[in-house]
């Protein structure tokens, strides 16, 4: 998949015609973690589709992830971030601090261990002590300390204005080399992901899928093709006065 050009994206967002209805919300800070497989001939990534009765994104394609949540603040890690990734995450932000922008790693591993089983880490520093209760007490149970130093920043984006969810969300990627654990029977028709898929990197674009998980996927494989340089700036797509603007962290 080759990337598209900058102005090709935000036209395409600016396209995307729903319903702004609701009352304005602040943005929630997500993450989400792409997960490729480089140990093929060709590059895949994995996404999961979304259960057809939830009223966000129903039978999407998207990669795993979710919401910031306290327990993220509190978890033990074997790796911290790359220095450079921790800068581009705290940029624009309010409150920029490390315990932040490891907050939202720790968010996109857990939420990809919840929904797909899968559990980002190392298992030679023994099982997490005191992990917060939940999703992370479970994840802990695996024997897999979770590790930062793997994951790498691709794009920002927020939800725009009066829309019935909004996110900030930020678009980690790992190789899939990190995969510690994998839980069994997290994948079944009720669970907020039904399917999972690891489809070539060329041709996951042509999944059904949010426009901005296409967005993104075009900004991974145009870092890719520049050689994925840790200094390089990193997309922010968000809306201004009712125009998709692309900037750079």
């Amino acid at each position: 998949m080759n990337g598209a050009p900058p102005s090709e994206l935000t036209q395409a967002l600016q396209s995307e015609a729903r319903s702004r209805k609701s009352p304005n919300m602040r943005p929630r800070d997500a993450a989400t973690l792409i997960l490729l497989d480089h140990s093929g001939g060709a590059t895949r990534v994995l996404l999961g589709r979304r259960h057809a009765g939830h009223k966000f994104m129903p039978g999407k394609f998207v990669f795993p992830g979710g919401r910031v949540e306290p327990g993220d603040r509190r978890m033990n890690i074997a790796g911290p971030l790359d220095p450079i990734v921790e800068e581009k995450l705290n940029a624009r932000t309010k409150r920029p601090s490390p315990g932040f922008a490891r907050a939202l790693a720790l968010a996109a591993i857990r939420e990809t261990f919840e929904e797909t089983g899968l559990a980002i880490g190392v298992t030679d520093h023994g099982a997490p002590e005191k992990a917060p209760e939940g999703a992370w007490a479970r994840f802990a149970a695996t024997g897999v300390f979770p590790a930062l130093d793997g994951l790498d920043f691709i794009a920002r984006a927020i939800t725009p204005p009066r829309r019935p969810k909004r996110f900030d969300t930020r678009f980690f990627v790992a190789d899939a080399a990190l995969i510690a654990h994998r839980a069994p029977d997290v994948i079944h028709p009720e669970a907020e992901l039904v399917e999972l898929v690891w489809t070539p990197l060329e041709e996951a674009a042509n999944l059904d899928m949010p426009i901005i998980t296409r967005v993104v996927l075009a900004e991974l494989a145009s870092a890719a093709k520049s050689g994925m340089s840790r200094f390089r700036a990193r997309p922010f797509y968000h809306e201004r006065h009712k125009s998709w603007l692309r900037e750079e962290l």
